[in-house]
């Protein structure tokens, strides 16, 4: 039976702090912790869902004390929310990485840059799904992540090819990103090691004819 979307209040705002309502981290200690705490709720959305996933298992999953828990993400729809900023902080640094070095990278070479941020944010991307189902919110916050990485995608793109128009760069990104959506999916196949190589074969030839295309 299909999970109801929560009806909590969540935290709207797009850019609201992973843990506002609760302690901020201010040590390497804490920081771990916290990362920690993410980490199992990853995992724990992604198997168990939103509604089905406890504050008790997730906290038990990081070996980490409920009071603990509790004191950084006062709630469930707290931690979701540290989920999701933490999903758009990781994405939109790893973009940004590889715009940085995108002036030197062939296609090929970036094709295999965007495939491997892709498959490092596989888990995370699960349970950001799962997330977004759940949210009252989901489709107001899915659309701004969905902008937020496209305009780093599209960074990326003049970064490589500084010769493409704005608009350009901004068409494709959007295919790219429809691409790219499919990656994850590959890791679940039988056959995922054949396909990934296939899908950079795919990357980097768009990439390379889209380019020269202008």
């Amino acid at each position: 039976m299909p999970s109801q979307k929560s009806t909590a209040a969540p935290n709207t705002a797009p850019d609201a702090a992973p843990n506002a309502a609760g302690r901020a981290p201010k040590r390497a200690r804490g920081r771990q912790r916290v990362a920690a705490l993410l980490d199992a709720a990853t995992v724990v959305f992604a198997e168990k869902g939103y509604d089905a996933a406890t504050m008790t298992e997730i906290a038990a999953r990081s070996s980490t004390a409920i009071g603990s828990l509790y004191r950084f993400f006062p709630s469930k729809e707290a931690l979701a929310e540290g989920l999701l900023h933490r999903y758009g902080e990781r994405a939109g640094a790893g973009l940004d990485a590889i715009a940085a070095r995108a002036p030197a990278l062939t296609a090929a070479q970036m094709a295999d840059a965007l495939l491997d941020l892709m498959m490092a944010l596989k888990s995370e991307r699960t349970a950001l799904k799962v997330l977004m189902d759940a949210r009252v919110d989901g489709a107001n916050r899915r659309q701004y992540l969905r902008g937020v990485i496209r305009g780093r995608m599209a960074g990326v793109l003049s970064a490589h090819a500084p010769g493409l128009s704005a608009e350009r760069a901004d068409l494709l990104s959007v295919m790219l990103l429809h691409l790219m959506k499919t990656i994850p999916e590959l890791a679940e196949e039988a056959e995922a090691a054949a396909l990934f190589q296939e899908m950079r074969l795919v990357l980097s030839a768009y990439l390379a004819a889209a380019v020269a295309g202008g």
